[in-house]
């Protein structure tokens, strides 16, 4: 099982980045994927959930309105378009698979797979 993050580097505030995740080593249509990140000092924290068809999507506060995901099943793959970055988007983001539907925001820790995390760096 393999979850590949890309798309992270360094933006300026109000930039945009995209973020993908391609997954291998298991069936991607059956998991629903989720976002997760870590800031410098700080615990992790959920993101957003997209479920295993793509059309059950759930933001954290903090991003909702600025963030966008899509699944493309046929691709393996999950994106993440990040929109109007702010400096506390700086964070190392993780993506996440679990066979389960939507999880508590807070049990995060529970998502079966994780990817190695990309950094995003918003500063002027």
């Amino acid at each position: 099982v393999q979850l590949q993050a890309s798309g992270g580097g360094l933006v300026q505030p109000g930039g945009s980045l995209r973020l993908s995740c391609a997954a291998s080593g298991f069936t991607f249509s059956d998991y629903s994927m989720n976002w997760v990140r870590q800031a410098p000092g700080k615990e992790r924290e959920f993101v957003v959930f997209i479920n295993r068809y793509g059309d059950s999507i759930n933001f954290a506060d903090s991003v909702k309105g600025r963030f966008t995901i899509s699944k493309a099943n046929a691709k393996n793959t999950v994106y993440l378009q990040m929109n109007s970055l702010k400096p506390e988007d700086t964070a190392v983001y993780y993506c996440a698979a679990d066979p389960r539907g939507r999880l508590r925001p807070v049990d995060w820790y529970l998502y079966e797979y994780w990817g190695q995390g990309t950094l995003v760096t918003v500063s002027s």
